[in-house]
């Protein structure tokens, strides 16, 4: 009970990490943005809008105020959408007085720029903080039930890899450790993208043959990009690649998937997102891997035609024509 641990963004995953640390003996806290979502998590000592029923810990206390979270430990991990990380990075920093250790569970790209969020804890902070990354293949209902699970934690320091692994790690939840920061950046935004095509692809009607192929050849997208931008091709076998790819092309718990399904069966972006009621990592993650696709000049068909769907207002069905109409070529 010495091990503290502040965990920013009280949504499903960051509640589920903030469940996992606090039953493994750590105090821990709990942090969100809006006083009123606070206020209930206090009272009903529950996540009732997103983990109904998942009782928390004694140790586990919530709060919207950041000045609270810098008192409270130097051990910080991240859980918010990618598009609130560096705003709320720079707020916590405002309350610091001690140097920190940053951890995050968000995947995605920084909207700004189309960076890494590693290269934007090193703007905020500096070259020096430890930072890591939480990724791989786990949906937030399913770690906080206790149901096995396995994640990746990335840092290019390995004993703040190691001491996080530690806090987190249960007999129902295995973490592994990766030097690949790059790697594990670029295979947990991506497979957002592939999400979404994959569930277009399901919405419109297309069978298993369909699911594999697409599953498949996005792996191959995902590897030449994180290639491109520094990755190792070994990281895209593991959990955070091909893992969490699977998973969430696979199960309708993936919110990308749904959004996916909905414009498949014929709904615009604005009904199909307003139906999921929750963010939607993919959007944002098709335009900031298409352009950095453009950008570096890597072969990304899957990711272009779900990019044109969201961005263009290109049919779903047009989308997967366009795919099927390509010049045959050899498979590698």
């Amino acid at each position: 009970m010495n091990k503290k641990i502040a965990i920013l963004g009280a949504g499903s995953w960051g509640t589920a990490l903030a469940i996992l640390a606090a039953r493994n003996g750590c105090r821990t806290l709990l942090w969100g943005h809006h006083p009123g979502h606070i206020a209930s998590l206090e009272q009903d000592r529950e996540n009732k809008r997103y983990l109904p029923g998942l009782a928390f810990p004694k140790n586990l206390t919530v709060t919207s105020d950041l000045a609270e979270v810098a008192n409270f430990s130097s051990l910080i991990l991240v859980s918010v959408p990618s598009h609130a990380f560096k705003d709320t990075l720079l707020k916590l920093k405002a309350h610091l007085s001690h140097p920190v250790q940053i951890a995050w569970a968000t995947k995605g790209f920084n909207p700004d720029n189309g960076s890494l969020l590693h290269e934007v804890v090193t703007e905020i902070f500096s070259a020096q903080t430890p930072a890591a990354l939480l990724s791989g293949p786990s949906f937030a209902q399913e770690v906080a039930a206790q149901l096995p699970t396995a994640i990746t934690i990335a840092s290019s320091q390995p004993d703040f890899a190691s001491q996080l692994a530690d806090i987190l790690h249960s007999e129902r939840f295995r973490a592994y450790t990766n030097s690949d920061l790059i790697g594990v950046e670029v295979g947990g935004a991506v497979k957002n993208v592939m999400a979404i095509a994959a569930g277009i692809a399901d919405g419109l009607g297309f069978g298993a043959n369909t699911r594999a192929a697409l599953i498949t050849r996005g792996l191959n997208e995902m590897i030449r990009l994180g290639v491109k931008l520094g990755g190792k091709q070994e990281t895209f076998m593991g959990l955070a690649g091909l893992g969490d790819l699977i998973l969430t092309c696979t199960d309708n718990q993936s919110r990308n998937r749904r959004f996916g399904l909905a414009l498949g069966q014929g709904k615009d972006t604005v009904a199909a997102a307003q139906e999921i009621a929750q963010e939607i990592e993919g959007i944002s993650a098709a335009k900031e891997t298409f352009l950095l696709a453009k950008k570096y000049g890597v072969d990304m068909p899957i990711t272009e035609q779900t990019y044109k769907v969201l961005y263009e207002n290109l049919a779903p069905l047009a989308a997967v024509q366009n795919l099927l109409a390509r010049e045959q070529k050899a498979e590698s």
